[in-house]
């Protein structure tokens, strides 16, 4: 069964994280690097907001050059983006290994067949317990944005993945209506207790750019954890009637 699990989750994380890396140079990728050019000049001038506003020239800017230094040069060159790529490629192969595990580990500890098609579902529920829900409370950030303590962010996102995953767990998983109203109420409770926010907020990138980074981030994160689930759910399918020969 560990054989299974394992197998499953890294090809699944491999293929997802490299796929959904291409999918981060068209969405996210280039909003970060627009946003870097507004936090290292430290002012938000109207050319380049309304080059924002532009769409399509604002991304083939952000493709075409690199963030901002301080003095206003340009100061990322194409190995300096490739360099980028790579490592944040690597971090999110790392991440969707990660991730596979866990939809795995759920997917034997449930009982339940699992396909393709179920797993996209058990993935659509990681990405509301991974991402949606801790974005009520802390949205994805562009550079340069006001922020919390690092430390109380932490605590407040892993207390709201651990209440969300407990109450969908609760919905599902058990009947009754005593099951279902706890299962609410775990799942309110993070944003009942509110997350850390803070002292301020603004900073130099315009809000259009940071509406924009949230919507976006959460729309490829939407896709990364639909991706992994059908991924693991199509090889956690095909690994069965191997396993069961072997046994």
């Amino acid at each position: 069964m560990f054989r299974r699990i394992f197998f499953t989750a890294l090809v699944a994380g491999l293929l997802g994280g490299v796929g959904i890396s291409v999918i981060q140079e068209f969405t996210t990728t280039p909003i970060i690097l627009h946003a870097e050019e507004f936090e290292s000049s430290g002012s938000s001038d109207t050319h380049k907001h309304s080059q924002y506003k532009n769409g399509i020239s604002f991304i083939a800017s952000a493709h075409a050059h690199g963030p901002a230094t301080a003095d206003g040069d340009q100061g990322s060159g194409p190995g300096d983006r490739l360099e980028r790529l790579l490592f944040t490629m690597l971090a999110n192969v790392l991440t969707a290994v990660g991730y596979a595990l866990i939809l795995t580990a759920c997917y034997a500890l449930s009982g339940r067949p699992v396909n393709g098609q179920t797993g996209v579902l058990w993935g659509f529920a990681g990405f509301g317990i991974a991402s949606l829900a801790p974005a009520l409370g802390l949205p994805p950030e562009v550079p340069g944005a006001m922020a919390a303590d690092l430390a109380n962010r932490q605590i407040w996102w892993f207390l709201c993945v651990a209440a969300t995953a407990a109450g969908i767990w609760a919905m599902v998983f058990r009947s009754g209506t005593t099951w279902m109203i706890a299962g609410i109420v775990a799942i309110a409770l993070p944003h009942l207790i509110g997350a850390p926010q803070p002292e301020s907020i603004g900073g130099n990138v315009p809000p259009e750019i940071a509406a924009h980074f949230v919507a976006a981030s959460l729309v490829t994160a939407a896709i990364f954890w639909c991706a992994i689930g059908w991924l693991a759910g199509t090889f956690w399918e095909r690994s069965s009637p191997a396993e069961a020969g072997e046994a």
